[in-house]
């Protein structure tokens, strides 16, 4: 029973590690002592100057251990060898939760990301909804983009603000939400961002620009949903969705 209990703590405690990679993403993560650290790793080749030298500086004064690796275990670690610049770390970032725990909840505001695969995009949706009336983003793993420095830069330092819930894909947690109000967004919904009017539980979905909300999660939302345009626009960016679903009145 304890056995138990320790994997499920050990592996809750690693679904929490984000890895990161890069010299200046590094420097920047070490310089804010707010995101705790598990490791930092480093290719055994590096040049001990310039940004490496100042990596170890700082590791050393949050006394932090530095793991040397060879190039190719490194790039295992980073999973970018061609972006790593023989340097990653990994973070614990106590607001990357299992959606799983959205079950208890009494209220929220969420939006639901279904294959937005631009981390560009990613990163302004977080910085929105970290600025808006959003409560947290679900983020699946399949078909979508993964926290990475672009992401990071992207969100400019708020991605660590607002609770992201991750699950494999959309359709393995909405059906256990259904007592929330479940909205697709679509340029072809009869109804519109300001005929919603929402309960305890709210959750909003967002497509890519290309397919939008695929036909298998639409089927598990409540309704489609559209924002009204003018002048024969057909559709915005999914960031600028967001950030209009963001600051939408509850």
């Amino acid at each position: 029973m304890e056995d138990s209990q320790a994997y499920k703590d050990k592996k809750a405690f690693f679904e929490k590690v984000i890895t990161l990679y890069g010299r200046n993403v590094v420097i920047e993560i070490l310089e804010d002592e707010n995101i705790e650290i598990h490791k930092i790793h480093m290719a055994d080749s590096n040049k001990t100057d310039g940004a490496v030298k100042q990596i170890l500086s700082l590791a050393k004064k949050r006394g932090l251990e530095v793991f040397y690796h060879n190039k190719n275990a490194l790039s295992r670690i980073s999973k970018n060898a061609k972006q790593d610049q023989g340097v990653a770390i990994d973070i614990i970032a106590q607001s990357y939760q299992n959606a799983n725990e959205l079950k208890s909840m009494s209220s929220y505001r969420l939006i639901a990301l279904d294959g937005i695969q631009n981390p560009q995009n990613l990163g302004m949706i977080v910085r929105s909804c970290a600025a808006g009336n959003v409560d947290g983003i679900i983020l699946p793993k399949k078909s979508s983009a993964k926290i990475s420095p672009l992401v990071i830069k992207a969100s400019a330092g708020t991605l660590f603000k607002i609770p992201i819930y991750f699950c494999n894909a959309l359709e393995d947690i909405l059906p256990s939400l259904s007592d929330a109000d479940i909205y697709a967004l679509s340029s072809h919904a009869k109804s519109t961002i300001y005929d919603v009017k929402e309960g305890v539980k709210s959750i909003f979905v967002l497509g890519n620009e290309s397919e939008g909300v695929t036909p298998e999660i639409t089927t598990l939302c409540n309704d489609s949903i559209a924002i009204p345009m003018q002048r024969d626009v057909e559709s915005l960016n999914v960031a600028v969705t967001a950030s209009l679903i963001a600051f939408m009145k509850s």
